[in-house]
């Protein structure tokens, strides 16, 4: 579907033309049009299937043609898990709006508290931001929205995972207009945390899932290799980033102090790295993020902060030192590579300690896992016996004799003549049940 088939406003679709956009994926295909007739949404796609646009050109529109509900509230509020990602949608949507006289605030944990008061004072249409500073601004009486149009969660499912669930809860009852649109951005539809939030914040959602979340990736190969320890790893990841040349590289660790120790490790190698993790201030991960993005670092060794919402085209190699925790964790670390149709490569390690995440992995995607190795670093390690299970043991009460079975307050093995023998003949629910015969008229007569 084309985007002048979608019923856009004009001046959308000239920036979308100037952006060089004409072909809706299919995500946008079918969110954009229930969304602009104002209905609630819940969607689920892959990783770098366009959805971020899927939700702003209908937020938008909506702005750009309807008479707002408040003039002082946001009329659309859009939340991401990370600050990277909402960083992103914020970029996305200043493009979007930059021809209009349309206001737009970045709200993020970390950065300073009384700049994001001042930019809400202008009232701007538009609020991106992460769940737990938008929560601490409604705590703060910096920021309302009772008169809020649009509602937006963007990976949903990932901000339940951070624990963000009390904040949503909070934002969604201060955001209490009756004619407010939710929408429900996830990778999955099928979690427990999520249908309950859902059935909260949603009303009647129109619900549209893209493929599977599971679903092989054709434009990224996928290779796992059997590792011993960590000093196997290492040796196989200088292998693997030197066997041929790659744009860029993101490698993902377990931990932050592992980003660091790889980093240097790979420095000494004489290999452009930078690492990033949780521990940074904003204004570091700010700039790790802008030297990698402009193509001055040649890899990044980062935790799962990294996994979801980055745009980067460059990424031709995607490693996993340490396997995540979380099996579709695994798909959105793979989908920073592959992207905007190009070729992208996704290659794990897989050692004694990330054997549970593997074979989790492997059930979640469905598909045959063959390990590849690499000549002369071959692994002793060959993966894990599943546990054998115990046999159970019946043991005997103490100080009864055979006689007493079968008798009425003979203890915990009682079999008494009113009880079911589950492994004997038939149990009671399977007869019929027996009536007395029903006396006929004539009977009672005689």
């Amino acid at each position: 579907m084309q985007f002048s088939d979608l019923p856009l406003d004009h001046r959308l679709g000239k920036a979308l033309e100037i952006k060089g956009f004409t072909q809706a994926t299919e995500i946008q295909a079918q969110a954009i049009p229930y969304a602009l007739m104002g209905k609630d949404l819940i969607a689920s796609s892959k990783t770098g299937s366009g959805k971020t646009l899927a939700f702003l050109l209908p937020a938008v529109q909506r702005v750009l043609t309807k008479q707002p509900l408040s003039r002082k509230d946001p009329r659309v509020l859009i939340l991401a898990p990370t600050r990277e990602l909402a960083k992103q949608v914020f970029f996305q949507l200043k493009w979007l709006i930059a021809k209009h006289q349309l206001k737009a605030a970045l709200v993020l944990g970390g950065e300073n508290f009384n700049d994001q008061v001042k930019a809400l004072r202008h009232y701007p249409q538009f609020v991106v931001g992460t769940a737990g500073r938008i929560a601490d601004h409604l705590a703060g009486k910096s920021l309302y929205l009772n008169g809020l149009e649009m509602l937006i969660m963007d990976e949903a499912d990932r901000m339940l995972d951070l624990g963000f669930s009390e904040q949503l809860k909070q934002i969604n009852a201060a955001a209490d207009h009756r004619k407010r649109q939710s929408m429900m951005f996830s990778a999955t539809l099928d979690n427990a945390a999520l249908h309950h939030l859902t059935q909260s914040m949603l009303k009647a959602p129109q619900r549209i899932s893209i493929g599977i979340s599971s679903a092989e990736h054709k434009d990224i190969q996928q290779r796992f290799f059997l590792a011993d320890n960590v000093t196997h790893k290492e040796r196989m990841l200088a292998h693997i980033i030197n066997e041929k040349e790659h744009r860029q590289v993101i490698v993902f660790t377990a931990t932050r102090a592992d980003t660091e120790r790889l980093s240097s490790l790979l420095k000494e190698q004489g290999l452009y790295s930078i690492a990033l993790s949780g521990n940074l201030s904003q204004g570091q991960r700010n700039n790790i993020m802008s030297e990698f993005g402009r193509g001055q670092q040649h890899i990044l060794v980062t935790t799962d902060i990294a996994s979801r919402g980055l745009d980067l085209l460059n990424v031709s190699l995607v490693v996993n030192f340490d396997l995540p925790k979380l099996a579709d964790e695994y798909v959105h670390r793979v989908g920073r590579t592959g992207r905007a149709g190009n070729k992208g490569e996704a290659v794990s390690f897989v050692g004694p300690k990330d054997w549970a995440s593997y074979l989790s992995i492997k059930s979640f995607l469905q598909q045959e896992i063959n390990f590849s190795e690499i000549e002369g670093l071959e692994a002793k390690f060959k993966g894990l016996r599943p546990p054998k299970k115990a046999k159970p043991t019946v043991k005997k009460s103490a100080g009864k004799s055979e006689s007493n079975k079968g008798k009425a307050g003979s203890g915990t093995n009682n079999q008494g003549p009113n009880r079911v023998k589950p492994m004997q003949g038939t149990e009671v629910g399977d007869r019929p049940m027996k009536r007395k015969p029903r006396k006929s008229i004539q009977d009672n007569e005689e």
